[in-house]
């Protein structure tokens, strides 16, 4: 078995078991890509089992930080089986669920989602990658589908230095899918939609957000970056009177206004608008236009702390025009879905945006991703996703 051994002191994270080993870390040795390697301290000491990532800053991932376990096929089944378990315990309202989640389930860089019966997998690390068959074998197993389509196509392959692939692995047939989600239904295509076709992670917040609206009685709706309409059917759900929902992506707005009419609601009340969401919020503005409630959704823009500073002029511009915006009374859902941005730090995002708009709002929630995205003890990197309901005073 190759190994790397670190530099002295560089061993504290992997003795609190956290999965990331960095190429500054490693003192010498080295492998394939994907290859597992014994990871040792400066002195000998075992400290984990890792995929080897030679292209990588991550320099390589544990699979395991117990000595007497073996990288091999059924390790990975055992793997797999408990995830798939614990997604079964967690009783998730919808048959769309998120059954692999990467470090948090023990296997790095490995992403699995389920629509219905179609299961669709991201290998984004070289570890992954040089188990897919394994994986995909396993998978298929554990869970007793036929059908498994990749989606390897995230930015993040090429930091592993994997090109792009996407395509059925196992079984084939179509790729556009409906899903059942609370009372709604979506549809989305697998082989195109964001991340593995649909945002499982908003799952519960969609719902908390139809709750909202119908308690404050909202009539005018403002959801922005809105993909495929997911916060716009809760919006309807909850009894408003009108939708207003911008994306700069045409094909996503159709799919959005797809879905609406899936529900049944009357599309007379959806505004669907393909436009820039900053300069929308400012003619808004100028226009005297106000909403009851209103959805902040950007996408990710800082993958890690580096991007923070740049990022938080952004969000802070965002929320500044959102809170303008929001009549008193209103309730304001926004989000941050950047690993470069804590939960602290975007709170102090939003309220500095209120106070450059004038605006202060009691903090009624704090919101993060459905409980099939989980967040462990030792890997906090988990909680990508953090969201504040504001009500403005």
């Amino acid at each position: 078995m190759k190994a790397i051994r670190l530099r002295e002191g560089r061993e504290r994270s992997l003795l609190r078991r956290h999965p990331w080993i960095f190429d500054s870390a490693v003192a010498r040795g080295g492998a394939d890509a994907g290859e597992t390697v014994r990871v040792e301290a400066h002195d000998g000491r075992f400290l984990a089992w890792a995929a080897f990532s030679p292209a990588s800053r991550m320099r390589a991932r544990a699979w395991s930080f117990g000595e007497a376990d073996r990288i091999e096929p059924a390790f990975f089944r055992q793997r797999l089986a408990a995830a798939v378990a614990l997604r079964g315990r967690l009783q998730v309202p919808s048959d769309g669920v998120r059954l692999v989640h990467g470090e948090s389930d023990g296997l790095p860089g490995f992403v699995v989602d389920r629509y219905g019966d179609t299961l669709v997998a991201q290998f984004l690390s070289a570890g992954a990658e040089r188990w897919k068959k394994v994986l995909a074998d396993a998978l298929l197993e554990v869970t007793g589908l036929a059908r498994l389509y990749e989606r390897s196509d995230a930015n993040s392959r090429g930091l592993e230095g994997l090109p792009e692939a996407t395509g059925w692995l196992r079984g084939d047939g179509p790729t556009e899918v409906v899903v059942t989600e609370h009372a709604w239904k979506f549809g989305l295509d697998i082989a195109t939609g964001h991340k593995t076709g649909f945002y499982l992670d908003q799952r519960d917040s969609r719902a908390r957000f139809a709750q909202w609206v119908r308690r404050f009685g909202s009539q005018r709706v403002l959801n922005c970056y809105c993909y495929t309409g997911g916060f716009t059917v809760a919006a309807m759900a909850g009894g408003a009177a009108e939708v207003t929902s911008i994306d700069s992506s045409a094909p996503a707005l159709e799919r959005a206004r797809a879905n609406v009419a899936l529900n049944g609601f009357d599309a007379g009340r959806a505004e669907f608008l393909d436009a820039d969401v900053n300069a929308s919020l400012r003619r808004f503005i100028e226009e005297g236009r106000t909403f009851d409630a209103i959805v902040l959704d950007p996408p990710k823009l800082a993958p890690t702390v580096a991007h923070a500073e740049k990022a938080a002029r952004a969000y802070k511009d965002i929320n500044r025009l959102g809170l303008k915006l929001l009549a008193p009374g209103g309730v304001l859902f926004t989000y941050s879905c950047s690993g470069g941005i804590s939960a602290d730090l975007f709170h102090k995002i939003v309220a500095s945006a209120g106070a450059d708009a004038g605006v202060d709002g009691y903090i009624a929630e704090r919101l993060g991703a459905a409980a099939d995205h989980p967040m462990t003890l030792a890997f906090p990197e988990g909680e990508y996703l953090k969201g504040l309901v504001v009500i403005r005073k």
